[in-house]
């Protein structure tokens, strides 16, 4: 059976400032989708992580379909309007334009979308964060797609052996999608040479050689060049599918043990670490830190199972106690150098305001 895995995610509104959705604002989006979806879909989660809420859809009507992204659009308008009923902060701040268009991608919610031929046994992992921009996702995926020391199945099993090809993105080009197609581990260097710039290069899909199956699509868009000015950080969500022809879970989860600094938390301006935390989970310290989750599932005909959270496990405690430590060490650091994004990143913040005031002040001493 061929099935369509599609999410969307988008900050529609938060109690506290930047904490999490209320109880309320889910359930006008659960309540819209399980009406208007009825016909549409074989299957739905919705969840929140920090202040996103994510809309996780199954069906058969393949990928960017009008009708699919018109129904989370019409969920977060619903739910924009509960959140505004509630003075909710920043109620429909994702939602960058007045009218549907036909698909949400250039429109502020996050997306990514997988179409394939369900395996007799399909698991698939679904990840989301928050405080953070999708070059978050960088660092794990060449980890868990193209290092054996991190991937033994890379050694060990045929079909991975033979690599994975990285789809990357240029999202600095907004006239279109910019990407490159690049092989592991043929051409592993140039891979590492562009995931590095994670403010630039970001990684779009991953798919496998062996079979030409996708194993991975993450939402790749730039709010602040929908936008024009900065908007937040873009919050991006991703889809892995797992086992046999694809790295085993573990093999993918293990990189976020690293806790690796990425940018986003407060004002979207810092370097954080980024936190594995368990699903439903809100924001606190500092507007951060940068935080991911992971919803576990299996799949038949399209039916999900329960959700099962990855990051539930008690190993995990452990590697929150030690991003705790690497956050509050580098907040230490206040504004000062690596602490901060670069200026390039803060182009849309009253910073460069200050800084044009100040450089007509500046004079050549004779």
């Amino acid at each position: 059976m061929k099935v369509t895995l599609s999410v969307i995610k988008a900050d529609i509104g938060s109690i506290g400032g930047h904490i999490c959705p209320s109880r309320q604002l889910l359930q006008t989006v659960r309540e819209h989708v399980a009406g208007a979806g009825k016909s549409l879909l074989v299957d739905n989660y919705i969840s929140h992580t920090g202040d996103d809420i994510a809309i996780l859809m199954t069906h058969t009507r393949g990928v960017g379909d009008k009708a699919i992204h018109k129904l989370a659009w019409d969920a977060f308008v619903a739910g924009t309007e509960m959140a505004k009923s509630q003075g909710l902060y920043g109620a429909g701040q994702d939602l960058l334009k007045d009218a549907f268009s036909g698909n949400v991608r250039g429109m502020g919610p996050a997306s990514a979308e997988l179409e394939f031929d369900e395996r007799p046994n399909e698991p698939f992992l679904f990840f989301a964060a928050d405080k953070t921009d999708p070059g978050a996702f960088n660092l794990p995926l060449y980890l868990a797609f193209a290092d054996p020391m991190n991937t033994p199945g890379l050694m060990l099993a045929p079909s991975l052996g033979q690599g994975f090809r990285f789809v990357i993105m240029d999202v600095n080009h907004t006239a279109g999608d910019r990407v490159i197609e690049l092989d592991a581990p043929d051409e592993l260097y140039a891979i590492a040479a562009l995931l590095r710039d994670t403010e630039r290069y970001v990684v779009d899909s991953v798919w496998s050689r062996a079979t030409g199956l996708q194993a991975v699509t993450a939402s790749t868009s730039r709010l602040h060049n929908i936008a024009g000015k900065y908007t937040g950080k873009d919050d991006p969500v991703m889809l892995v599918r797992v086992q046999k022809d694809f790295p085993a879970t573990g093999e993918i989860l293990a990189p976020y043990a690293l806790g690796p600094y990425v940018a986003g938390c407060m004002r979207g301006s810092h370097q954080m670490p980024l936190m594995p935390v368990g699903l439903d989970s809100g924001i606190s310290y500092f507007d951060g830190p940068p935080v991911i989750s992971c919803a576990a599932f299996a799949m038949h005909e399209g039916r999900l199972t329960e959700a099962v959270d990855a990051f539930a496990h008690p190993f995990w405690d452990t590697v929150r106690q030690q991003v705790s430590h690497k956050a509050v060490d580098m907040r230490r650091q206040g504004f000062f150098g690596a602490a901060m994004l670069p200026m390039a990143e803060l182009e849309y913040t009253g910073i460069m305001e200050k800084l044009q005031q100040l450089e007509e002040r500046f004079v050549v001493r004779a």
